[in-house]
């Protein structure tokens, strides 16, 4: 494939044949060849009628010739080789004229430029051999005289064969066809040059578009900071015009260039991010594991070994969970389908904020059911239990003693419910606003943590929001201090909960 490829490279620009020149050689070799052919259609067109016209002209000429010859003949007394009617007024030069006998002809004589008569020779009589006394008009080539228009007469009156000369016809005919060859060579070079102009300036749109072209061409996009790209400019992106319209497709595509040069840069910067921080976090638990295990094997008596053993517990403990949330992001990732069940929200929240009071009770917990009866969705409990037991998390872990937190299962739409998880803590950093969903994303220089709590490894709100998409919702959050407030919207069931899924009061307090 790279052989053949460097073939057509290697070709294109070395081939002489019409179909690998430029666009612009190409229309003026159409337009000229256009041009010609139509110019060759006229010219013969104009000759052949010309020359039909002048025929006819001839034609009635011999005609009025033969007419006059054969009266003159009837009047005159002479005998039948008698030709004397050709000394009349109004015979032209070179007017031919004959008599017959049987068929045979006896007698013939052209009239000479001087006026005179001349008999013709047997050669010239000869070719006037064959030609019958009915009116029909012949062409013949008498040597000596050049080509002849001749007819013959019989019937009541005397025969006779009349013809003149087709010498004037052809040099008509041959200055017709002269001038306009010189006409047409005159109109199809101005043609030719004037398109060879209108067409260098029609396609120089075009010519600034590919100059755009391989200007971006010759940028690496596949390494280092990538700079703006070049656009085509406003003048050359007027979709009235085949050039603009692919002007305006080329900046389409540098402008979906760029965004995806951006995109890519951006999660490189995410990825290198990510594996610094999961590389960090497995660093930590890991170097307390080998720490406490080279105390325990040292014999240091510093530390009781059951001490140790229990923090290497807890280490093997918080690295497990870490890799299990990169597992479970992975997964969801690459769009695993998760387990689907129809699941009573109300229950499932109320179970997450009775866990999140035994485990933070130094916190005010309220839980608000706004619902006009059961609410059923669609989901896989287990995760959806996670991704609230997450944002109880962050709000306990994140914010200080005595906070209340607040947490709302109301319907937003007849196929919409919303989970709302507030607090009325410090609050999250505007600058911080943007990532929040973002892997390893912690604000622990700006939040408050409740004493002799670990760090966490910034997983948990990429956790939720994962999963909240994979069930087809979307989470938000909206911050300032005092309040800080997720939301989570889900689409409920297309039937309302069993009858014996437990009920909750409106406005519970825990």
């Amino acid at each position: 494939m790279t052989g053949l490829s460097g073939r057509r490279r290697g070709a294109s620009p070395s081939g002489t044949g019409l179909g690998r020149r430029s666009l612009r050689v190409r229309l003026v070799l159409f337009v000229s060849v256009t041009l010609v052919a139509v110019c060759a259609v006229m010219a013969l067109s104009t000759v052949l009628v010309q020359r039909v016209y002048l025929l006819g002209d001839l034609d009635q000429r011999v005609t009025d010739a033969a007419e006059r010859s054969q009266g003159g003949l009837q009047r005159r007394t002479g005998g039948a080789t008698d030709l004397g009617f050709l000394n009349e007024r109004g015979q032209p030069a070179g007017t031919l004229a004959a008599r017959f006998a049987d068929g045979e002809i006896i007698a013939a004589e052209v009239v000479t430029e001087e006026g005179r008569q001349r008999v013709l020779t047997a050669a010239q009589r000869a070719a006037l051999q064959g030609i019958t006394a009915d009116g029909s008009l012949h062409t013949r080539d008498l040597p000596g005289l050049g080509t002849y228009r001749v007819t013959a007469l019989g019937g009541d009156g005397v025969p006779v064969l009349a013809g003149l000369p087709m010498a004037d016809v052809q040099q008509v005919i041959d200055r017709l066809v002269v001038v306009e060859a010189a006409i047409a060579a005159v109109g199809l070079a101005t043609a030719a040059c004037a398109s060879a102009v209108v067409i260098r300036r029609q396609l120089r749109p075009l010519g600034r578009v590919a100059a755009t072209a391989a200007e971006v061409a010759r940028v690496p996009l596949d390494r280092g900071e990538v700079a703006v790209l070049a656009r085509v400019a406003a003048r050359d992106t007027d979709p009235g015009t085949e050039a603009g319209q692919v002007g305006v497709v080329l900046n389409q595509l540098i402008d979906h260039v760029e965004s995806s040069l951006a995109e890519r840069r951006r999660t490189e910067e995410r990825m290198r991010r990510f594996l610094a921080d999961a590389s960090h976090e497995l660093r930590t638990p890991l170097a307390s594991i080998a720490g406490y295990a080279e105390y325990m094997n040292g014999g240091n008596r510093t530390i009781a070994p059951e001490l140790a053993w229990r923090r290497v517990c807890a280490q093997s403990a918080r690295m497990t969970g870490l890799v299990e949330d990169l597992l479970l992001l992975a997964r969801l990732d690459e769009g695993r389908p998760l387990r689907r069940t129809e699941v009573n929200l109300a229950t499932l929240v109320a179970e997450a904020v009775w866990d999140a009071q035994a485990a933070g009770g130094e916190h005010d917990w309220q839980l608000a059911l706004r619902l006009d009866g059961p609410v059923t969705v669609v989901a896989d409990p287990s995760r959806l239990h996670q991704v609230v037991a997450n944002l109880l998390a962050n709000a306990r872990v994140h914010t200080p003693a005595g906070t209340r937190v607040t947490v709302v299962v109301e319907s937003s739409a007849p196929s919409r419910c919303v989970i709302r998880v507030r607090d009325d803590g410090p609050g999250i950093p505007p600058g911080l606003l943007p990532s929040i969903f973002e892997r390893f994303t912690r604000a622990d220089g700006s939040r408050s943590r409740t004493p002799g709590e670990e760090g966490g490894t910034g997983l948990g709100l990429a956790i939720a929001a994962a999963l909240t998409e994979a069930h087809g919702g979307r989470i938000d959050v909206e911050s300032e201090p005092g309040r800080t407030e997720f939301s989570v919207t889900l689409p409920t069931a297309g039937r309302p909960a069993s009858p014996s899924s437990p009920s909750s009061p409106s406005s519970p307090q825990l």
